[in-house]
């Protein structure tokens, strides 16, 4: 079936070549840019969302808040607006690779520090995306590119900003709050505990997606074992997730897990409290740093009630004693514990 886009021009600039992908919002088409001697991807909304003004307002939201960003490992934004049609489109760099996906599938477990070197400036993308209160909210490796600038191999590049909120703070007067409390968006495998139950967002849900994918690029596994998108929702909130040697047996260097356990703790007080200080913990494992990560402590699990029943051969447990009774047993205790003492005393004394 011919693709209606396919063929046009865009703004006067961008001619439309092939389509090269195809997302849940919208499709992405390779254009040509004759003036500037370049290529680009164009993404453009799907026709069957125009009639939601929210789903329209969210991908001008991307498109304006991805123009703003400036960050090398960033994928940027050249323009965006609408078509004749009504369609939304925005105008990104054209990149060349693999996203962290089809490398792992592709080269399986990724050497260790090759991935810290990787994720790093990762961090430092989406530290200035925080800045600017901008979460990502669905980070996941098909969003994770990773290309060549310059002669800099696995240049990692970000993108796909198209469920990123801007919060509150960064609105306009009169702004709509898109993504209300309690709406669920993002991927099952690698959403924070925080967004499986709906809860409002910030730049820490980010952190843990992140170091789910990092998880992932270790061993070519998740640190939960499931089939279904449910139960992987259900274990980012109560599942404890499996150590790095359980999922691939082989050398880590000092701290590394360390590192990424902090980042996937279910408690985002727990967790690095911005994604340059995740990045920084990293650097230090790349560097060979001793690690300066404070580890939560557990806390001590409940007391399990004694099991009882009206067949049990010892009876019920006993009531435990009133305040009363309690001192009177301590004081008993103390006296026979005294004269034991002095019989003791006596009786060395006859010897």
């Amino acid at each position: 079936m011919a693709d209606s886009y396919v063929g046009t021009n865009i703004a006067g600039q961008f001619d439309v070549v092939a389509r090269i992908g195809a997302g849940g919002m919208g499709a992405v088409y390779r254009a040509d840019q004759p003036e500037m001697n370049r290529s680009v991807a164009v993404k453009i909304l799907h026709s069957r969302y125009l009639s939601r003004k929210d789903l329209v307002s969210r991908f001008r939201r991307e498109a304006r808040a991805m123009s703003h960003l400036s960050h090398p490992n960033t994928a940027r934004v050249f323009l965006y607006g609408q078509l004749e049609d009504g369609a939304c489109y925005l105008v990104m760099e054209y990149l060349e690779g693999k996203n962290l996906a089809q490398v792992v599938r592709s080269e399986g477990p990724m050497d260790p520090m090759r991935a810290l070197r990787v994720m790093i400036p990762v961090c430092g993308a989406l530290e200035e995306a925080h800045r600017a209160g901008i979460i990502h909210r669905d980070l996941k490796p098909e969003n994770i590119f990773l290309t060549s600038q310059g002669n800099i191999p696995d240049f990692p590049k970000v993108l796909d900003f198209g469920l990123a909120k801007v919060t509150e703070r960064e609105m306009g007067p009169g702004s709509m709050v898109l993504t209300r409390e309690g709406m669920v968006f993002g991927t099952p495998e690698f959403m924070s505990p925080e967004q499986a139950r709906g809860k409002t967002l910030d730049a820490r849900s980010d952190i843990y997606s992140l170091g789910i994918i990092l998880f992932e690029l270790l061993t070519g596994k998740l640190p939960f074992e499931a089939k279904q998108p449910i139960e992987y929702i259900q274990l980012h909130v109560h599942g404890k997730p499996m150590a790095l040697a359980e999922r691939l047996e082989r050398d880590y260097p000092a701290g590394l897990e360390a590192a990424l356990m902090k980042a996937i703790e279910k408690d985002p007080d727990n967790r690095f409290p911005s994604a340059a200080a995740f990045g920084d913990a990293l650097q230090d494992v790349l560097d060979g740093r001793p690690s300066t990560i404070e580890t939560q402590a557990p806390a001590p699990p409940p007391m399990a009630p004694l099991a009882h029943s009206e067949s049990d051969e010892y009876g019920p447990p006993a009531k435990p004693p009133s305040s009363s009774t309690a001192w009177i047993i301590l004081g008993v205790s103390v006296v026979l514990a005294l004269g034991g003492a002095i019989a003791l005393v006596a009786a060395l004394a006859l010897r």
